[in-house]
């Protein structure tokens, strides 16, 4: 509750906030006084008048004899108000809009991505030109409900060679990899349904299936992946429907699924009924393949998604999903009804990139690149007190614990008045045990005065 409110604006408060978040909808029947008395812990008394103010408002209508009812429409779905709703100023949600703001003196080492210049420019160029000399209907028409057939089969290659056997009919393209996800919560879950997350966990994880009205649990993620023993105590307890995660170059920590653990889980996803979106995003980072799971699974109970954004361009929309082959046809159609097609455009930049064999150059490069930025920034925070708790094989992340006293929400708050978007841990974090931890992007650290702002926060703090 707002510090310094009244016991009754306490109490309508939580009206408007079960009537944002969909758990009272128009006509619904509100709390008898009593019991939200009883509930609220507060007097007869401040419930009537807090019912009374909130239907002078409108917002709900009082029948005689029968109670208090929500009036009016279904209220706009306000993201920022469901769930765990800690600081707005550094929520998910949040931090996501500050680091896509367009603002070239913005400072982003808590961004999710690379900076435009270590992208293949003059490749997505080549690509563009050669995009700009296609058929007609290339240019203007839209794309089949699959894709194109000739990047899905590119793409079913390379999941090959990574392990996992599929065939192009089983390779949906999509937008993007959060389009993959959205488009499979639509497919496999119904408001109210439980879906696990790791803890922590992409944060993004936490706003799609908000809006998607589903109860989010979530199990600790260690240096091998999920703590199994709490990973089947949360399948018993809470019976989820879905599992989402990634298995490879874990965001945010950058942990990498070991093989005994991907064992062990597939049992208990089989044993439980279990299906799992594994979000393969920064697959093209590793040198060598880590484990998937659904390389074990083959596709069976594992959805494996992902993208070209972190590693072509943010800006050339394409996804994909590789699942059973039941599935694709009820996936198609919900694509139809949704976006209704893809970029023919972008799917066309994709497969000449891949195919002329600029983009494994490009990925080459971006590895060394990468390697280098990870031993450097490591070095540069342990010199003023900042160490990883885990030490990646490869990708952007470091999952770091701050120095006792430092507050990672509180520096994050501090460093936005500076023009730097930090990514505290607590927003990876649906238990908000990570108030310590910190997500650094090497790829976003070559700014002095970032090291400086930490330093200064750690002086302070002794």
């Amino acid at each position: 509750m707002a510090k310094g409110s009244t016991l009754v604006e306490q109490a309508m408060n939580t009206i408007r906030g079960r009537i944002a978040g969909r758990q009272l909808v128009p006509g619904a029947r509100l709390p008898s006084i009593r019991s939200f008395a009883q509930l609220m812990h507060v007097s007869k008394s401040t419930i009537v008048d807090a019912y009374d103010r909130l239907a002078a408002e409108g917002i709900i209508s009082s029948r005689p004899g029968a109670g208090f009812y929500v009036a009016g429409h279904t209220a706009p779905l306000f993201l920022s108000e469901l769930g765990g709703r800690v600081e707005r100023a550094v929520d998910p949600l949040w931090v996501s809009r500050q680091s896509l703001q367009p603002d070239d003196d913005m400072l982003k080492p808590g961004c999710g991505w690379l900076p435009p210049s270590w992208m293949p420019q003059d490749g997505l160029r080549r690509a563009l030109r050669s995009a700009a000399r296609a058929e007609d209907r290339n240019l203007a028409d839209y794309a089949s409900p699959l894709g194109s057939a000739a990047l899905r089969q590119l793409l079913a290659r390379r999941l090959m060679e990574r392990g996992t056997d599929v065939s192009p009919d089983q390779i949906l393209l999509t937008d993007s990899g959060t389009h993959a996800i959205d488009l499979l919560c639509r497919f496999l879950i119904e408001p109210g349904d439980t879906v696990l997350v790791d803890d922590p966990c992409y944060f993004n994880f936490h706003a799609l299936l908000r809006a998607h009205r589903a109860k989010i649990v979530s199990v600790p993620y260690t240096a091998n992946g999920p703590d199994v023993a709490q990973f089947a105590a949360v399948l018993a307890e809470h019976k989820p429907r879905l599992y989402i995660t990634n298995s490879g170059l874990h965001n945010p920590t950058g942990a990498t699924l070991a093989p005994v653990v991907a064992h062990r889980l597939l049992k208990l996803i089989e044993e439980h009924d279990l299906i799992v979106i594994e979000d393969d995003i920064f697959a093209d980072f590793e040198p060598e393949p880590a484990i998937r799971l659904a390389t074990f699974d083959g596709l069976n109970r594992v959805i494996q998604i992902g993208s070209f954004s972190k590693t072509l361009s943010a800006s050339v929309r394409c996804g994909y999903i590789a699942t059973r082959p039941d599935w694709v046809e009820e996936l198609v159609d919900l694509k139809i009804a949704t976006a209704f097609a893809g970029s023919q455009i972008s799917q066309e930049l994709v497969l000449t990139m891949l195919k002329d064999g600029s983009y494994r150059k490009h990925l080459d490069a971006l590895r060394l690149r990468l390697a280098t930025a990870m031993r450097d920034t490591t070095q540069r925070l342990a010199d003023i007190g900042i160490a990883p708790r885990i030490v990646p094989r490869a990708g952007m992340f470091l999952w770091c614990s701050l120095p006792a006293g430092l507050d990672a929400t509180g520096l994050a708050k501090q460093a936005l008045q500076q023009g730097i978007v930090l990514a505290p841990g607590n927003v990876f974090s649906l238990s908000q045990s990570a108030a310590g931890l910190m997500r650094f992007n090497v790829s976003q650290m070559s700014d002095k005065r970032i090291f400086k702002l930490f330093d200064m926060a750690i002086r302070a703090a002794k």
